[in-house]
């Protein structure tokens, strides 16, 4: 007689739901920073027969958490801001398909969007095919993909392409309608270039630049806010071109705050500024700031904001190259976050930005 077989979803040790920061208790993966990719499917088939008797509820807790994996879709929050939110997806095949699914409106992303969110795609849209080669990902969607409101557009591009970048195979991203590419935008006409990519920017912010063409782009991470509370939201600015430092013009950035009609929080206080031109070896940046950077905190107890280190450690790791993040005051690192932990060791980025869980 034919042996009846489970079939057991082994959790992949790169698909990471939370954010740790081992010896510092902020949010980063230890030393290095942890990298989202497409996993393969780990099988395991095991004779039910012979399996292990376990409690029903910590069997059903267990399967539950085999069958998920956190993935960063990109939403529209409240202030018309593309932002990813980390949710917990099936565990599948095609992952670079499944996540843009969650891109549309009245989608399985309906039940689960967060506080003041809501969907990119047109409701309708269905995805066709996702393709990987050489780095390029070729989205493929049904003719509904146009049947969205002009001042969608570029959030539609932006979305989609930073949603699909989050694997470490995809660095660029084409668009196809019905198997045809797309040179444009079918509204507004906004023109795709054929390498796009994570450096033609998110939620661009253009109101001090003059010259566009004597410039160039850096993303840097603000606060946002819904009642649930705070989560981080990328923008990118553009710099003069006479900044040659691109780890000290992405400082100088976020310190200058955002746009006052944002609708973003400013966690820099008072007049932080950097003491010297930041340091970079092996990976690791290393920031010394002026007492300022404490903030509202006692500048005998070395408190760090942990959003103020959140939000420097997801600007610089967007820098190619820029693995982890040491902050110093002064010169001195004996630093402590709000926790009163010590930050022993240089922060890594997340796996996901934001889980809710800052």
């Amino acid at each position: 007689m034919p042996i009846s077989k489970k079939l057991t979803i082994a959790v992949s040790s790169i698909a990471v739901t939370s954010i740790v920061l081992s010896g510092c208790g902020l949010f980063g993966g230890g030393e290095q920073a942890v990298k989202e990719v497409d996993p393969p499917q780990d099988v395991t088939y095991t004779d039910g027969k012979n399996a292990q008797e376990k409690p029903a509820n910590t069997e059903k807790a267990g399967e539950q958490k085999a069958q998920t994996v956190s993935r960063d879709i990109y939403l529209i929050d409240k202030n018309g801001m593309v932002v990813s939110q980390a949710l917990p997806l099936p565990k599948q095949e095609g992952a670079a398909k499944q996540v843009l699914t969650y891109l549309v409106d009245g989608g399985p992303v309906s039940n689960m969007l967060p506080d003041g969110f809501r969907a990119v795609l047109p409701a309708d849209t269905e995805v066709l095919g996702v393709t990987i080669k050489d780095g390029t990902a070729t989205a493929d969607f049904s003719k509904e993909f146009a049947n969205y409101k002009r001042e969608d557009e570029r959030k539609i591009l932006q979305s989609v392409t930073w949603t699909l970048t989050q694997f470490e195979s995809v660095k660029k991203v084409k668009i196809w309608v019905n198997g045809h590419p797309l040179n444009e935008m079918p509204v507004n006409g906004t023109p795709i270039s054929e390498d796009m990519g994570r450096a033609d920017g998110i939620n661009l912010d253009t109101s001090d630049v003059t010259d566009i063409t004597n410039t160039h782009p850096v993303t840097v991470y603000f606060l946002g806010q819904n009642d649930n509370g705070t989560y981080y939201v990328p923008v990118t600015r553009r710099v003069d071109n006479k900044e040659k430092d691109p780890i000290a013009a992405a400082v100088g950035e976020l310190l200058k705050g955002p746009s006052s009609s944002s609708g973003l929080l400013d966690e820099f206080q008072g007049h932080v500024k950097l003491n010297s031109a930041p340091k970079y070896e092996n990976g690791k940046v290393t920031l010394d700031f002026n007492k300022s950077i404490y903030g509202s905190y006692d500048e005998k107890k070395k408190v760090i904001s942990e959003k103020v280190l959140n939000s420097l450690v997801l600007t610089l790791t967007e820098q190619q190259g820029v693995e982890t993040v040491a902050l110093t005051v002064d010169g001195k690192a004996d630093l402590q976050n709000e926790k009163g932990q010590k930050l022993a060791k240089p922060v890594a980025r997340p796996a996901n930005v934001n889980t809710g869980s800052f």
